[in-house]
């Protein structure tokens, strides 16, 4: 639970992912959460839940490898489990309204569904920014472009990837 608290905050951009404790256990967690989220909103959009499955291995790999790529780099990579930690909770947190509005926005296809999860996908990508500014003590401009990177090697990539199996 004190780990919880000490991480919440950055979805708030309060805490400096790098000041945080390492907890192995706390990061599988995470990452289970992530990876389960992520499947239900991936067979939500998809009819295979095996190319579900194929799409959100990737991801998540693609993500770790990411994180682990821009530490390697930074010759950070001693806080490897800090920094992706933060990120994966940052998207589980993002995750837990996200979800809601995905059905509502399946369901209804209402304009402001589509409001509300633009509204939430910029908050992720300003938790990622956020963190990537601190971890590699870069400036706005640089984790902004960084974020996007992110973005689409994660996400598109993984499209990409999944579409070749």
């Amino acid at each position: 639970m004190d780990v919880l608290k000490q991480y919440l905050p950055l979805c708030w951009l309060k805490n400096n992912p790098l000041e945080l404790s390492r907890s192995l256990s706390f990061f599988k967690q995470n990452l289970l959460f992530y990876f389960v989220v992520e499947y239900f909103m991936q067979t939500n959009m998809t009819v295979d839940p095996l190319e579900s499955f194929v799409e959100v291995s990737i991801e998540t790999l693609l993500t770790l490898a990411f994180i682990g790529l821009i530490l390697f780099f930074n010759r950070t990579l001693y806080v490897y489990i800090q920094v992706a930690t933060a990120i994966l909770f940052c998207a589980n947190v993002v995750a837990l309204p996200l979800v809601p509005v995905l059905i509502w926005l399946t369901v209804s296809e209402d304009i402001l569904s589509y409001y509300f999860f633009a509204l939430i996908l910029f908050w992720e990508f300003v938790l990622v920014t956020n963190i990537i500014r601190q971890v590699l003590s870069v400036n706005i401009l640089a984790s902004l472009i960084l974020s996007l990177f992110y973005f689409s090697v994660t996400y598109f990539g993984a499209f990409a990837l999944g579409q070749l199996f």
